[in-house]
């Protein structure tokens, strides 16, 4: 049995060491392979994301790893790109011509302050509570709403490779209960936002970093949303996030567990340079 993790951040992003740090770990914990997914570049202050004169550098490094560890760990290079309405995505020209092994979409920016500074939806708690206040006037549903149909718009203009942490505003509610993730209105936005992937056949990410950090009681998505996915034929592949190489697999095999009991029997996983269905259990892939 084997791992894949295809979600991690290593310094050339908010990550805690070169990518080399993470293949070794990789190899020690048998991984079969492993993605790089460093934050893209984009076009205004963020000090988590990658510096966009880093690009050359960061990926020379990830194919001098590849050539060094050829036959013993599948190495892929990507990016974690944010979609941004009219400014940043996977189809901007400056992310294809890099042309990525995979891409992970995400949502990390709702929306626009008074300051102009961009509002994040899993940053600082307070910041997303000043940005809850200029924005929507603390009507929460509005900006749930308004995130799920940035998803939702991604998934249809931009698809990428995997869609990344889809669920993962709820973090906001560890800190101050701000909306109830059983409540009808909810649960009709994240429904749509399901159907909307179904119908792109793109791959969801079960994400794990939630757990391990203490920043949420369930993988982002959690388990009523992952029931709903199995249902509609989503394909789901798992990672955790890993920020430092120790969190590669945090998690992984309480969350295979628990896709084996909603019904999932296979992991979409990038090998072999294709993404293809994989058979697992608790302890791993099968491969």
């Amino acid at each position: 049995m084997s791992w894949t993790n295809y979600h991690s951040h290593t310094n050339f992003c908010d990550g805690k060491y070169p990518p080399n740090y993470y293949a070794t770990e990789a190899f020690r914990q048998k991984f079969v392979a492993y993605g790089f997914s460093s934050h893209a570049p984009i076009p205004f202050e963020c000090k988590w994301c990658m510096k966009e004169d880093s690009i050359d550098r960061y990926f020379t490094e990830i194919q001098k790893l590849k050539d060094r560890w050829q036959g013993k760990l599948q190495l892929y290079y990507g990016l974690e790109v944010d979609y941004i309405p009219g400014i940043m995505g996977v189809k901007n020209p400056f992310i294809q011509d890099l042309n990525l092994d995979y891409s992970i979409g995400s949502v990390h920016f709702a929306g626009t302050m008074a300051n102009g500074a961009r509002w994040e939806i899993d940053g600082a708690h307070s910041t997303f509570l000043q940005g809850l206040k200029e924005i929507f006037g603390n009507d929460i549903q509005r900006a749930v709403t308004q995130y799920y149909e940035q998803i939702r718009q991604m998934v249809v203009e931009d698809k990428p490779s995997v869609v990344g942490h889809l669920d993962k505003i709820k973090m906001q509610n560890q800190f101050t209960p701000l909306f109830d993730e059983t409540a009808d209105w909810y649960r009709e936005e994240v429904l749509k936002t399901l159907q909307t992937i179904a119908g792109s056949g793109l791959i969801m990410e079960v994400n794990t970093r939630g757990l391990y950090k203490k920043r949420a009681v369930e993988t982002y998505p959690g388990k009523w949303t992952l029931e709903q996915a199995f249902h509609l034929g989503i394909p789901v592949t798992i990672s955790s996030d890993a920020h430092h190489p120790r969190e590669m697999a945090g998690f992984f095999a309480e969350t295979l567990s628990l896709l084996g009991e909603i019904g999932y029997q296979h992991l979409h996983v990038l090998l072999d340079g294709i993404w293809k269905p994989v058979s697992f259990n608790e302890s791993g892939i099968a491969y």
